[in-house]
């Protein structure tokens, strides 16, 4: 009843559409931000990785192995790929466009900030991401989603309609 309701109707859509600007905006100020500041992910991989070790640990031990083997001798890659995702995740939010691609880059980001043991607003983007995502298209009826869907409808055969229709 409610994957319904949030995938179907346009009082939903409204709502979503104000949280999906909301997440939108904290994705594009976060990118700015680093953009802007001289972001540098190498002290945070590395504190990532330090909290790995104890008795309880607030970064698990498959991460950490991740972070140390692979994360961190690619650093520089990876701060552009945080810094570039978080600005195009929330260009995208904010204008409704590629919706559901955009909150699921997102959602993975959170995730991944998450398990590095960085809580910040994450557990909140996550949870009304989850809204965004269960919502599908619906989420992006009032934005370019809207005017998109159907051009791709038309131009990319392979897909149907049922898959990408509004309703």
């Amino acid at each position: 009843m409610l994957n319904n309701f949030l995938r179907t109707n346009k009082i939903a859509a409204a709502v979503l559409a104000v949280i999906r600007v909301y997440i939108g905006v904290t994705w594009l100020k976060a990118g700015i931000g680093k953009l802007t500041g001289g972001f540098e992910v190498q002290g945070f991989l590395q504190g990532a990785i330090s909290q790995a070790a104890g008795e309880h640990p607030a970064v698990q031990g498959w991460w950490a192995a991740f972070l140390e083997g692979f994360a961190l001798p690619n650093h520089t890659l990876f701060a552009q790929l945080v810094m570039w995702g978080e600005i195009l995740a929330g260009i995208a939010l904010i204008l409704g466009l590629f919706t559901t691609a955009a909150a699921f880059g997102g959602i993975l980001m959170n995730f991944a900030f998450l398990f590095s043991g960085t809580v910040s607003t994450n557990p909140q983007m996550v949870i009304l991401t989850v809204f965004i995502l269960a919502a599908g298209i619906n989420a992006g009826r009032y934005g370019l989603d809207h005017w998109i869907v159907p051009f791709m409808q038309k131009r990319l055969p392979h897909i149907r309609k049922g898959q990408l229709a509004h309703t």
